[in-house]
């Protein structure tokens, strides 16, 4: 910038010189006129006829000025032409436009040097002005060719002179203030020398029509400055729309980096920067690459101007940050439709940052669940998960690349440690042992921690299956150096199994069997008292065919191999039908009618426990529709796992079974396994509490044989209770009798229906009576049986009475049964006050 001023008054010191010739040459003969008067005015006036443009903080006008010029060079002496164009200049810019000073001199410099260069072209091609020639002339080629070379000659020194000083103004190069809006300049130049000519051929007429001189070349400048306009509003938006689909990227720095560069080209500012508050971040740059990038308090001080637009929205929450425009050496004013494109430009930037900021926290999210399915938190090894996914692609690898082997390790007594040092002590033994393990492991097999004190760790490339074993006992012996743990030094032994990966057989070479052996083997080594085992097919007593039955049973539920038999639920008083149970059989093609205890776990470990519970719900809710169509009003029984109540959608599935027989839903009741501890979590009680609300009725089966029978039935909103077989075969002994008489007694107190399972004899059912027990099931009244057969039976009855299943034990009098209303209010009454 130091070099402005000093090559601006070079330029108009030696303008200054050529001006003062031209005064001492056009004195003499000079004589006053309209003509030259209105030279003068129209070389000012035509200074405001400009299309306004801008390179950074200098402000550049197109005008039709040479023109003017020309005019002047054609109509008048030479000398006077100079002199009428520099002091036309001269006022139309300094009063008419109010320039700068230094701004004024500038440009009227550069127009009388132009006009100069000019009028010596012309005249040197023999050119006569009209004011000197004969009154009457025609046209000649000689004439066209020499005003053409006077507006080349004009050209040159506008750009020549004009271009070193916007370099030096905007701080660009040379060849890019020449290339700047080429064509934009030479339509402008091209139709001012049209104007020129035209005006010849009108003055040749007459001087009078220098009046006309304006309104042509006024309607000319509108004509062009319309196309200019038109032109640059559309690359303007084109550039613009360029701009934005760079922002099409998820690409946070790439995003910052296009807003930076493509900024500085589309506003034709020196520099841009885009600030933005989470994380704190600045980026700055020019139209040739990003100048900074890094933390907003580090970024070096910008002078002067800044144009700023907040990239929030009322819709955000917090601030998302700034775009700035910095123009250094001035100031100037965006027009408005550059504030137009500005306000685009900048929400253009604010949905890519939006987009790229998103899809930079979802892949940091990602990457962590990532991380988090596969690696153990406490230990930073890998978890069953990535155990498996690795696994399973080493084994698939054909040729093998080596013998593959898995060894799994069970730390022994580790319960005494976490119980007597606490669980901090415990994990600190986890860590130390999984830093072992992963230290004395080769770099290709994979160390893992399975859950609790159990480690697995995959060997792969192994020579030979027999270097397994070897490997294993090294693996087990980097845990014999005493821990230090909490200033106590802790002795750890362990366990372990091998299992080494074969192909006998279709299932064998994966890593659930190779675990699976590993954990037979380990157990096999804790039972001897060995260090560590290699699997044996001899020692491996898992039954094959049930392992079997675990991917038939998606098949037996499509080919209704599940057949649901019913046993009927009697009043011991009256003998008559009250309800039925369902149980389930298996009619498996190859093996026969399988009980539910031979497959029932194999269903859960199957994941199809969900369609077999909904496959027996709708045969047993389809059964009670026949039997209260046949007059039968008795409730039907289902069991159902303690792992489906773990299974939040489980209440959504009844809700659909009984959608279209809603009437059923008091008739269902859905029997509850004692036998293991009801789960404590969130999801059982929201389970049981969505049941309810579905109006049918709770029970809990085999009542008194679970951990905590009490506090279940406290915790468990249940109508009715089932006392186990089991202490129904056994009430001659005074235990069982106590424990099944105080049961009833129980129930009673609460509100629930009590019935006994696995009434077998007369005697049994009397003694139940007399202990105030109202139902009971077994095979005295009658087996499971399907439903037709119960359908016969019901319909017939002893004596010929309709669902009486035996005889009444007096021939008035029964236990009078509490209604469902009141054995729900008894049993809230009875959880609350607990």
């Amino acid at each position: 910038m130091h070099w402005l001023k000093p090559l601006v008054y070079s330029i108009a010191a030696l303008a200054s010189v050529v001006m003062g010739l031209a005064v001492w040459q056009a004195w003499p003969g000079w004589q006053p006129g309209w003509q030259p008067a209105l030279l003068v005015l129209f070389v000012a006036l035509l200074q405001w006829a400009e299309i306004n443009g801008r390179i950074r903080s200098t402000t550049v006008s197109l005008a039709p000025t040479s023109v003017a010029g020309l005019v002047c060079v054609i109509y008048a002496r030479p000398s006077a032409a100079v002199v009428y164009a520099c002091m036309g200049a001269l006022i139309g810019k300094w009063l008419f436009k109010r320039q700068p000073a230094i701004k004024a001199i500038f440009n009227a410099s550069k127009e009388t040097l132009a006009v100069a260069a000019a009028v010596v072209v012309a005249h040197g091609l023999g050119f006569v002005p009209i004011s000197l020639g004969p009154e009457s002339r025609g046209v000649t080629p000689a004439d066209i060719v020499a005003i053409c070379a006077a507006a080349g000659a004009y050209a040159l020194v506008e750009e020549v002179l004009g271009a070193p000083v916007l370099s030096i103004a905007g701080r660009l190069s040379m060849r890019h203030i020449l290339m700047a809006n080429l064509d934009i300049r030479y339509v402008v130049r091209l139709g001012a020398l049209a104007a020129a000519v035209a005006m010849y051929l009108i003055l040749l007429q007459s001087d009078v029509l220098l009046l006309a001189m304006p309104l042509l070349v006024y309607g000319i400048h509108l004509g062009t400055a319309m196309r200019i306009r038109t032109r640059s509003e559309r690359e303007t938006w084109q550039r613009l729309s360029r701009a934005t689909d760079e922002f099409n990227s998820v690409d946070f720095d790439g995003v910052l980096r296009t807003a930076v560069i493509r900024a500085a080209e589309l506003f034709s500012v020196h520099e841009v920067e885009v600030e933005v508050k989470q994380p704190p971040r600045l980026v700055r740059g020019d139209a040739n690459d990003v100048l900074y990038d890094g933390p907003p308090a580090g970024a070096p001080a910008s002078s002067g101007q800044a144009i700023s637009i907040d990239l929030t929205t009322s819709a955000d929450v917090a601030s998302l940050g700034e775009l700035r425009l910095l123009i250094h050496g001035g100031q100037i004013t965006l027009s408005e439709r550059e504030n137009y494109t500005l306000s685009t430009f900048a929400a253009a930037l604010r949905t890519a940052i939006r987009n790229a900021t998103t899809f930079t926290e979802t892949k940091r999210l990602s990457e962590i669940n990532a991380r988090a399915a596969a690696i153990d938190p406490l230990t930073e090894l890998a978890n069953r998960r990535k155990l498996t996914v690795y696994g399973e692609q080493v084994l698939a690898t054909r040729p093998p690349n080596g013998v593959t082997a898995l060894l799994l390790i069970d730390l022994n007594h580790f319960k005494e440690i976490n119980d007597t040092l606490g669980h901090s002590a415990g994990d600190q033994v986890l860590v130390e042992s999984a830093r072992r393990l992963k230290a004395t492991a080769q770099p290709d097999d994979l160390v893992a921690r399975l859950g609790g004190d159990e480690f697995a760790i995959l060997l792969v490339g192994l020579p030979a299956p027999a270097l397994a074993l070897s490997r294993a006992h090294g693996l087990l012996a980097c845990l014999n150096p005493p821990m230090e743990v909490d200033g106590v030094r802790v002795s750890v032994e362990a366990s372990g199994g091998v299992a080494v990966a074969s192909s006998d057989g279709p299932g064998k070479r994966t890593v659930e069997e190779l675990l699976r052996r590993a954990d037979v083997a380990m157990y096999q080594a804790k039972r001897n008292g060995q260090r560590v085992v290699t699997f044996e097919q001899s020692r491996d007593t898992a039954d094959v065919n049930m392992l079997s039955l675990g991917g038939e049973i998606s098949r037996g539920i499509a080919n209704k191999e599940f057949v649901v038999n019913f046993q009927p639920i009697v009043d011991l008083g009256t003998g008559d039908a009250v309800g039925a149970e369902a149980l389930t059989r298996w009619s498996h093609p190859q093996h026969g009618d399988l009980a539910p205890n031979r497959f029932l776990d194999s269903i859960e470990r199957s994941g199809q426990l969900g369609p077999f519970t909904e496959e027996v719900l709708d045969q047993a809710l389809c059964a009670a529709t026949v039997w209260a169509d046949a007059g039968f009003e008795m409730p039907v029984s289902v069991n159902v796992t303690p792992r489906s109540l773990l299974d939040a959608t489980f209440p959504d599935m009844v809700e659909r079974q009984l959608s279209g027989r809603e009437e059923l839903a008091a008739n269902l009741v859905i029997e509850l396994t004692e036998s293991v501890t009801l789960s404590q979590l969130e999801v059982v009680d929201d389970v049981l509490s969505r049941l309810r609300g579905l109006g049918l009725q709770l029970a809990l089966d085999d009542f008194g044989t679970g951990y905590s029978s009490l506090a279940t039935l406290a915790r468990v909103p249940v109508q009715e209770l089932k006392i186990d077989r089991s202490f129904v075969a056994a009430m001659d002994a005074p235990t069982e009798t106590a424990v099944v008489r105080s049961t009833i007694e129980l129930g009673r107190s609460l509100g629930l229906t009590v019935v006994a399972e696995g009434v077998e004899s007369e005697r049994q059912r009397a003694k139940l009576w007399e202990f105030g027990c109202p139902l009971a099931q077994g095979h005295l009244f009658a087996k499971p049986m399907p439903l037709a057969k119960l359908m016969t039976l019901l319909k017939a009855g002893p004596g010929g009475k309709p669902g009486r299943l035996a005889e009444p034990l007096h021939e008035t009098g029964s236990v009078i049964r509490i209604p469902p209303s009141r054995r729900a209010r008894g049993s809230q009454q009875a959880a609350e006050g607990s």
